[in-house]
């Protein structure tokens, strides 16, 4: 007797069923009246299972006219209940013969029913299995596969058409067919991945393609046969999920103990001593001359710090202050030397001991402590000559003295570098836009005399230029009526540089006059309908164009130009994607809206993280860069950890709840003076405001995820604490109802194609700003944190644009199959009651509405049940991340324009051509069915357009004379009428629509 064998091997991403956000799944499978079930995984959203059911055939030939049920339940009390998770119903027909050509197949479950709230995927391996077969079967379960998915040499096409009422018989050809109609069900085939490297994770290893083998793919343009449906759905890897954690924060612990701290309630409390040398009076002579170099070491165990030493002074003032962290104390005893600095060894001035058991305790808001002077005492304990005036005490980072302290962990850094790892806050130029509308000129001189000048206004602020289009009219008064826009930026220190020219040649022109007008001249543009008036500015020779005022007027002719400037105040000036953007104010401060609420974060630490420097010899010197609004954040560096803790709490003020912010951790390359290094990106999340409740504290890791040529590679954790506190719920729920963007996008909006452009801009400008300050955010940090490369062509982020898509639809097609089951009458108790719905709703039509939203209100209500109980994070999944092909990376990454070889470009070429002959012919489609739609009433086919009008007289009369509840019933009915009536041919008016004529044939 043969035998069917069903691996169940895992489940992933199942819904949570038990009401604490789990579910203890189990799984049932049903052949031929068998039913086994698989062990109860308890408190597992992804379990796994590896265990084999094994069932018997009892007749092989009809084998493909069978259905395999395979439902997940979530086991509650005791097994005596159970909740449905999701079913797979798997037709016979896709069935190999043989454990060698079986594979590893994922598949989505599916809903019992419209109203079913059901997600996840289920990995299976089916196979039959002859009785000689069955007796040598080796039932020992196997290790856990490295990667469940499926793995074919036969590479497929992603879209392909699906036809489930095609059943191929693999036994025997001639058996008679059955009258009784079997249920129509979804065939799975396995779907290789190939090279194409979309799919899921191969269940065998699959061999590493070289980045810049130059191998032509063919994969994108193969068509796949018609009965496959696209099933890669990879289970996504637990390295890269959120793990939620509960560290010991007062916000958590409701300020239980201690009060204090309440002030920082989202970090863990680190406690430093902190000692802040402030001066030195009346030290003695050293040397032989009488001079004094003086500096002061401040020594706790093994840990040092050391002032600047004060040439020839003996009154010396540092004003440093050192924090030593009370985790590493090594010593119950401070030491304070002054000391003199010389070519040899340093003189010993004196020194001050403190005994860390006398170390006062200061909590903020208490004012700082009053440092005191203490005499020098010499190594014998005796009182010598000079004073020293110190504070020392035990505070925790809510100390304002902890960002500008030198800490313990970098004792071995100089001056000039210490900088570069403290903890600052920025914040970004208020920019704005531009608008130069160039109108005409008069009295051009042409340089060459008899020759009509071809004439174009080039516009230049700062590093921004743009030209305006050749004016139509070769004269000497031209017209272009241009308006050019630009990215401003307070303090407005740029000048505006116009010029008129002469193009005299290919690449080729003369300057005819210039103007320069600083931008502090230019008026603002408030109100959306009044723009400022025109003006009309001479135009001078480039050499006269610098000079002062009083030079200008000597000249007794100058041509002159008609501009109209202003700065458009009422615009919100882009500098990230508007998806993900975390302002959305407009300029003018004036025009801003009061603030919702305050959102704070709290950076605790940093897990896991690779050595950045491994060639050096050294780990990683990490810090955090956190931006929303204008308002960037920047962590101090911990040097030389992999497990950094930073503890530090900042805080926003919130505008908008549908904002996001953005948390990068970076490998600090400056802390040896090097300015040419770039900060290696280490990660970075992005957390949408909106999907946080209101007052709850979420702490969680988060993967650190980083894109490089090689792949996707982890780099570590970081452990974020997050609150949105809102301040204004009336503002906030009215916030809602107005649009994203201020009023002047919409009133006159900017064309894509410019804002992509004034995008770029703006991002070099925050990028140049913040890379002047002290300590610098660098230009690769700035760039990481705003996306600059968002706009490139990638074909990973299509692909994963396109899985967006279909998820979206996968709603509507769940909808169009519950209707299908209806008309078909799959379930006939389900198809009475909507016979039943139907008729009330006919009857009484007021109803429709009312019924419609109750019904929505139902469903938003029940599915509260299952809202998300964590913020989002970077999902390599739905990023098509985590199995890209090393090639569409390699080209993701490449340049613009391109530096990588001619064979490879004409490769990638080829490529992109067969993809787009996919989405042409798509196009193409929706074209043409468009078409044919106009041309029912266009007397294209006179024919059709006189059926179809005879046929509208009849329908009109018809419908007149007849009530509307009469046709609404035939209609329903006709639509609902059982199978037995139905017909396997499209209907008369399908039929009709697809006769209808459309322009394809007029194509060249």
């Amino acid at each position: 007797m043969a035998k069917l064998v069903v691996e169940v091997l895992d489940a992933s991403d199942l819904m949570p069923k038990d009401g604490q956000g789990s579910a203890s799944p189990f799984v049932e499978v049903h052949f031929e009246e068998q039913r086994q079930r698989t062990q109860t995984k308890a408190k597992d959203l992804n379990p796994y299972w590896n265990e084999k059911l094994v069932f018997n055939i009892n007749n092989p030939i009809d084998l493909p006219k069978k259905t395999i049920d395979v439902d997940v339940y979530n086991d509650s009390k005791g097994g005596h209940h159970k909740n449905f998770l999701g079913r797979v119903r798997i037709s016979g027909v896709s069935v190999p013969l043989s454990e060698s050509e079986a594979s590893v197949q994922r598949f989505p479950l599916d809903k019992r029913g419209i109203f079913s709230h059901i997600k996840g995927d289920i990995a299976l391996k089916i196979y039959a299995v002859h009785h000689d077969q069955f007796a040598t079967y080796n039932t020992t379960t196997p290790p856990p596969p490295q990667a469940t998915s499926t793995a074919e040499t036969e590479e497929t096409s992603p879209l392909q058409e699906i036809n489930t009422n095609k059943i191929i018989g693999d036994f025997d050809h001639n058996v008679k067919k059955k009258k009784n109609k079997e249920k129509e069900v979804r065939t799975f085939h396995s779907i290789g991945t190939g090279a194409a490297g979309g799919g899921g994770p191969s269940s065998q290893p699959r061999p590493q393609a070289p980045a810049m083998e130059p191998t032509i793919r063919t994969d994108y343009a193969r068509p796949g046969p018609p009965n496959v449906m696209l099933m890669q759905m990879p289970k996504q890897n637990p390295e890269f999920g959120l793990v939620e954690t509960s560290p010991p924060l007062a916000a958590r612990m409701r300020y239980r103990g201690d009060k204090t701290a309440s002030t920082y309630d989202l970090v863990e409390q680190m406690h430093f001593l902190y000692v802040n040398v402030v001066k030195a009076r009346d030290l003695p002579h050293m040397d032989v001359s009488g001079s004094l170099d003086p500096y002061v070491e401040v020594k706790l165990g093994n840990y040092k710090g050391i002032t600047k030493h004060l040439e020839k002074n003996q009154n010396p003032v540092w004003r440093q202050i050192f924090a030593f962290s009370k985790e590493r104390l090594q010593s119950n005893l401070l030491e304070v030397t002054v000391k003199d600095k010389d070519l040899g060894k340093d003189d010993f001035v004196g020194r001050v001991f403190f005994d860390l058991l006398e170390v006062p305790l200061r909590v903020p808001p208490d004012s700082p402590l009053a440092p005191q002077w203490y005499k020098l005492e010499d190594k014998k304990g005796i009182k010598v000559k000079g004073e020293v005036m110190l504070a020392v005490w035990m505070g925790t980072q809510a100390d304002e003295s902890f960002p500008e302290a030198w800490h313990s962990d970098a004792h071995n850094l100089s001056h000039s570098n210490l900088s570069n790892t403290r903890s600052k806050v920025y914040f970004s130029p208020k920019l704005y836009y531009l608008r130069v509308q160039v109108i005409e000129a008069q009295d051009l001189v042409p340089a060459e005399k008899g020759r009509a000048p071809d004439t174009y206004v080039k516009v230049q602020l700062g590093n921004q230029v743009r030209a305006t289009k050749p004016s139509q009219m070769r004269v000497i008064n031209p017209f272009w009526n241009d308006v050019l826009m630009f990215v401003a930026s307070e303090p407005f220190e740029d000048f505006i540089i116009v010029t008129v020219e002469d193009k005299v040649g290919p690449g080729k022109a003369e300057i005819l006059g210039r103007v320069i007008i600083s931008v502090k001249e230019v008026p603002h543009r408030v109100e959306s309908k009044k723009l400022p008036d025109d003006r009309w500015y001479n135009l001078h020779k480039p050499s006269v164009a610098l000079q002062e005022e009083t030079e200008k007027k000597k000249e007794k002719f100058s041509s002159k130009i008609h501009l109209n400037l202003c700065l458009d105040v009422g615009y919100h000036v882009l500098d990230e994607s508007t998806h993900f953007s975390s302002d959305l104010q407009p300029s003018s401060k004036h025009l801003r809206k009061p603030s919702i609420g305050i959102l704070e974060l709290g950076i605790l630490s940093a897990r896991n993280l690779l050595p950045m420097k491994g060639k050096e010899g050294r780990t990683t010197d990490a810090y955090c860069v956190a931006k929303y609004g204008n308002k960037w954040v920047r962590s101090r560096t911990l040097l030389d950890t992999l497990s950094p803790r930073w503890n530090e709490q900042y805080t926003w003020e919130v505008y908008d709840p549908c904002t996001v912010i953005t948390v990068g951790v970076f490998d600090n390359c400056h802390i040896n003076g090097s300015n040419d290094s770039r900060d290696q990106k280490i990660g970075k999340v992005r957390i949408r405001l909106s999907t946080l409740e209101t007052d709850r504290v979420y702490t969680h890791y988060y993967p650190l995820l980083v894109l490089q040529h090689s792949g996707l590679k982890k780099h570590g954790e970081l452990q974020l604490a997050l609150r949105f506190t809102c301040t204004a719920w009336v503002n906030m729920v009215t916030q809602y109802g107005k649009p994203l963007l201020p009023r002047m996008h919409y009133v006159h909006p900017i064309s894509v194609m410019h804002i992509d452009w004034l995008r770029h801009q703006a991002m070099n400008i925050v990028a140049a700003r913040l890379a002047r300050a002290e300590p610098p955010l660098r230009r690769e940090t700035v760039e990481y944190m705003l996306d600059v490369d968002i706009h490139m062509w990638s074909l990973r982020r299509s692909k994963a644009n396109f899985h967006r898509i279909m998820s979206v639809m996968s709603g509507v097609t769940a909808v169009c199959k519950w209707l299908d089951s209806i008309c078909n009458w799959r379930n006939p108790i389900t198809t009475c009651l909507v016979h039943v719905l139907f008729l009330i709703l006919v009857c009484y039509p007021e109803l429709i509405l009312p019924t419609i939203f109750l019904y929505l209100f139902i469903i938003g209500i029940w599915n509260y049940r299952f809202r998300p109980r964590h913020p989002t994070h970077m999902d390599a999944r739905l990023s098509q991340a985590e199995h890209a092909h090393p090639d569409e990376l390699d080209e993701e990454f490449d340049s613009f324009p391109t530096s990588r070889p001619t064979d490879i470009v004409r490769m990638r070429y080829d490529r992109m051509r067969s993809v787009a002959g996919r989405v042409q012919t798509v196009v193409g489609d929706l074209a043409t069915q468009g078409e044919r739609a106009q041309a029912i009433l266009s007397w294209r086919d006179s024919r059709a357009t006189a059926i179809f009008i005879i046929l509208s007289l009849i329908w009109a009369v018809f419908i007149y004379i007849t009530p509307f509840q009469i046709i609404a019933v035939l209609v329903g009915l006709y639509l609902l009428r059982h199978p037995r009536f139905r017909s396997k041919l499209p209907s008369v008016p399908v039929n009709f629509f697809k006769r209808l004529p459309s322009k394809s044939e007029m194509l060249l």
